[in-house]
């Protein structure tokens, strides 16, 4: 495993991590209770960490030789 590869999936998940916060902020903005926050978050976000931790992982997966 290549340390340029780690970091690069590290830089990735920082990104991703202040996205995730962005897109927080911007639900909370227009919501006028908890559930106007929460589902519409977990909808939009849940499959976006789903498929960056699954790419994460077949990135960082050691080379079959």
């Amino acid at each position: 495993m290549k340390w340029t590869t780690v970091a690069g999936v590290v830089v990735a998940l920082a990104v991703l991590l202040y996205g995730t916060v962005a897109v927080f902020e911007a639900f909370d903005r227009v919501s006028h209770s908890n559930s106007d926050t929460i589902r519409p978050f977990v909808l939009t976000m849940g499959p976006v960490w789903a498929l960056a931790i699954w790419a994460a992982t077949v990135v960082l997966r050691k080379p079959r030789t």
